[in-house]
């Protein structure tokens, strides 16, 4: 048996989350709590012999201690809300909405930077996708600025999603400075409402300083593309780092160069088809991240 865990949120992002949590070998759901007893995501957890209650977290606090990590999957205002609960009765949250309450966690960057949080938060999906690109430039040089927009296919985005267009936009904005290494950071999201409906797309710019090595940033972007594609197999780039030179006005000053990086991010097709790569990504974090707990834990000698 793994370490036992709880999902709360039973639309799209939290079904989705369910199906990869299964297969696990790490966490055990023993838990899943939303507030529609007709939700499709508590009948889906039922069939799959997991226990459901349609009482929200006042259900699922009824046996907070069967339980370690608990996966948010509502929105940022009821994250809000729920967090100082999670907090009293010693359940570690993993925050799978925009709230940004505890630190951010980006896997692909930096994994293992907040194992003793007792809630960290998975920004966004466009802060999965794009952070890491952010942060594979930073490494090697520095980033003045760095500006993404990130689209989806407007199936995709539940009512969580689109509560939090203005959470995307600063938590992601925030994420691209505070976990990819920018100076300055801008983030913009679309939906797109094409039929059919397009996988999820990602241009990423980021500023480069004098002296920078054309090479070396190259590098450092393919190795990180295939850092995150071994959780995330859809996660790949259209092509390789187109690199221009100019003189571009940013917020971070004049820069000589950028660096694009177009990525796209197909789901794995676990609770909605390919094109929801935006939920494929932050459910895949969210798994990494929650087996990230269980092992530092292990280490640590406390019990699952």
């Amino acid at each position: 048996m793994g370490t036992p865990c709880a999902i709360v949120g039973t639309g799209n992002i939290g079904t989705d989350l369910l199906e990869k949590l299964m297969r696990s070998s790490e966490l055990d759901v023993v838990a899943m709590a939303g507030i529609d007893p007709d939700s499709s995501g508590l009948a889906r957890a039922r069939e799959l012999g997991v226990p459901a209650t349609d009482r929200g977290v006042d259900g699922l606090l009824e046996r907070a201690d069967d339980l370690q990590l608990v996966f948010e999957a509502t929105s940022a205002w009821v994250h809000r809300r729920n967090a100082p609960r999670y907090a009293d009765v010693g359940v570690t949250a993993i925050d799978l909405t925009p709230a940004r309450l505890g630190p951010s966690v980006v896997p692909g960057v930096n994994l293992d930077d907040h194992l003793d949080a007792n809630n960290v938060n998975l920004i966004t999906c466009g802060g999965q996708a794009t952070v890491p690109i952010v942060h594979a430039v930073a490494r090697v040089c520095e980033v003045p600025y760095a500006e993404i927009v990130s689209t989806v296919a407007s199936v995709s985005a539940g009512p969580g999603t689109r509560q939090n267009i203005d959470e995307f936009t600063h938590t992601t904005s925030s994420a691209l400075v505070d976990v990819g290494g920018a100076r300055h950071g801008k983030a913009i999201m679309v939906l797109n409402p094409a039929d059919p409906p397009i996988l999820m797309r990602n241009t990423v710019y980021c500023g480069l300083p004098e002296g920078y090595d054309a090479g070396e940033v190259t590098a450092s972007v393919l190795a990180m593309v295939d850092e995150v594609a071994a959780s995330v197999p859809g996660y790949r780039l259209k092509a390789d780092p187109v690199i221009e030179s100019g003189e571009f006005h940013t917020p971070g000053g004049v820069v000589p160069a950028r660096v694009i990086a177009l990525l796209e991010v197909e789901g794995a097709g676990d609770h909605l088809p390919t094109y929801a790569g935006n939920l494929d990504i932050m459910t895949a974090s969210a798994v990494r991240v929650g087996e990230a707990f269980v092992r530092a834990r292990r280490r640590a000698g406390v019990p699952a």
